[in-house]
């Protein structure tokens, strides 16, 4: 374990096959000696090119809700390896790594979280190991894919950005498109150097690592998943990624489908609203302890359409 430079959460690395993996782990609030928490073990995911401390806010709540938190950078990003030794940036890749965090730093059934393409890698590890996951929480993530242009689209504008950014004001203006929580979790990214702030991410690795979600969708997956499942979505001016049709075959094949869009927000609703997302997160849990949904690793009973959707003003939570 390494020190951070924060004291609410350590830097902890993971090595898988050769590439080192970095973690924020925050831990439970007021027992560093003790990483067990009440309310469960979660694991934070990040979208492409974005990196751990996105999900700072939401931690912390988690954390302070008695959950031990950790959240990843998954490789090609952050403080892991930007490059990765091995070169694979394939979904199992991905997945590979989120089994080897569980393992090494000994979470009990997580709840894994994912944001984006994060939501993608925690949709196909509960997938591919249905008895491991407690549940599973999609934020703006789902199984459709077979989108040809992706790669040309997020590569053309991961390269696009004026690097080096002269300030950090100057970053948020820009990443955040007119969003200032979304400038300053992007922002919070980036590497400072002598020059200026540089993004931990080389644009070519993360247009490689979209290479099978350009190509095919994972309905298989997504139906084969046994474990109860929010689907948290974007519903604003920028609006969300995941349309009506594909959340509507979502539910088909999953009827025990939690899910909530979220008025006002666009794809980073973590980042936009990160208290009404930790109250939706800790209610679907807290239904599930009550039997809102069935125990052993099954899907629920409850749920099948949107839910409530929720504003700032009159939701379950506040930022």
């Amino acid at each position: 374990m390494t020190p951070s430079s924060s004291s609410s959460w350590s830097e902890r690395f993971v090595v898988r096959d050769g590439v080192r993996l970095s973690c924020r782990d925050w831990g439970v609030r007021g027992d560093w000696g003790d990483r067990g928490g009440s309310g469960g073990d979660v694991l934070l995911l990040h979208g492409l090119a974005g990196h751990a401390g996105e999900w700072d806010d939401t931690a912390r709540l988690l954390r302070d809700s008695g959950h031990r938190v950790v959240a990843l950078d998954q490789r090609g990003h952050g403080g892991s390896e930007r490059n990765p030794s091995d070169g694979d940036v394939s979904r199992a890749a991905y997945v590979a790594d989120v089994i080897a965090v569980i393992d090494q730093l000994g979470l009990d059934r997580p709840v894994l979280i994912g944001q984006s393409m994060g939501g993608s890698t925690a949709l196909l590890t509960a997938a591919a190991h249905p008895g491991l996951p407690r549940a599973l929480v999609l934020v703006e993530a789902g199984p459709d894919g077979a989108n040809p242009g992706v790669q040309e689209q997020i590569g053309g504008w991961l390269r696009a950005w004026p690097v080096p950014f002269p300030s950090r004001a100057a970053a948020v203006a820009y990443l955040g498109g007119g969003t200032d929580s979304v400038g300053e979790g992007w922002a919070r990214g980036l590497e400072e150097r002598a020059d200026g702030l540089w993004p931990r991410f080389d644009p070519e690795v993360m247009v490689r690592s979209l290479d099978e979600i350009a190509t095919r969708a994972f309905w298989d997956e997504w139906s084969a998943i046994t474990c109860p499942t929010l689907a948290v979505l974007g519903q604003g001016e920028h609006g969300g990624i995941i349309g009506g049709e594909e959340y509507a075959e979502m539910v088909r094949r999953r009827p025990a489908l939690h899910g909530t869009s979220l008025p006002g927000t666009g794809h980073d609703v973590h980042l936009e609203r990160p208290g009404v997302l930790h109250r939706l997160i800790v209610d679907f849990l807290a239904d599930g302890e009550r039997g809102g949904y069935r125990g052993g690793g099954r899907d629920g009973e409850r749920g099948g359409d949107r839910g409530g959707s929720f504003s700032p003003a009159d939701g379950p939570g506040t930022d």
